[in-house]
């Protein structure tokens, strides 16, 4: 009896380290999750805002400058593509779609002295960049919790408790190659 209760005690014994160990990654996995969703959250929250600023920011531009219709339009356009994304990366793909209208948009406001020394323009474009820092803080927020989770669901034992319960790798939020060379604006607003 006694040769049997050691063996018995060991195989109990790693059980009980096993289904810990397992209980531990699972739970991790639960919070890391959490962790990439609360960021998610957060960084649709600031595109919305984004979102939000572009109508007024279209108007304020197209009551000085009628003619540059086709710049308006990309952007009005860019803005209906991005509040209809889906994923993650449909998402990444019309932002960096309507970061690249906006650009083209501020480009054409440089040619217009009179939209730039509009007070409505000056605060709306102070937002627009402030809204614009946020985007990437939250961005590299999320992105950072991802890489968290991800690591999490290649390493040892989460790859398995990943396996068993269904974790999967979560998708970055990456701008498309070239989106980060957006041009330099100066406005001249600080000139008196």
């Amino acid at each position: 009896m006694k040769k049997l209760l050691i063996p018995l005690l060991l195989v109990v014994g790693l059980i009980v380290v096993a289904i810990a160990v397992f209980g531990s990654s699972y739970n991790n996995f639960v919070q890391l999750e959490e962790d990439v969703n609360q960021s998610y959250a957060q960084l649709e929250s600031q595109l919305q805002r984004r979102l939000d600023l572009i109508p007024n920011l279209v108007e304020t531009v197209k009551g000085f400058a009628d003619q540059e219709q086709e710049v308006i339009d990309s952007v009005t356009e860019a803005r209906s593509s991005m509040a209809n994304a889906g994923s993650v990366e449909e998402q990444a793909e019309a932002d960096a779609e309507l970061s690249g209208a906006l650009s083209r948009l501020l480009v054409v406001v440089e040619n217009y002295p009179e939209i730039r020394s509009s007070e409505n323009f000056q605060q709306l474009s102070d937002e627009l960049a402030g809204t614009e820092n946020r985007i990437a803080v939250a961005r590299q927020d999320y992105n950072g919790s991802v890489t968290e989770f991800n690591r999490e669901v290649r390493s040892f034992p989460g790859n398995m408790v990943a396996g068993i319960f269904g974790f999967d790798e979560k998708e970055y939020f990456e701008a498309d190659a070239g989106a980060e060379d957006a041009p330099d604006v100066d406005f001249g607003t600080d000139e008196e």
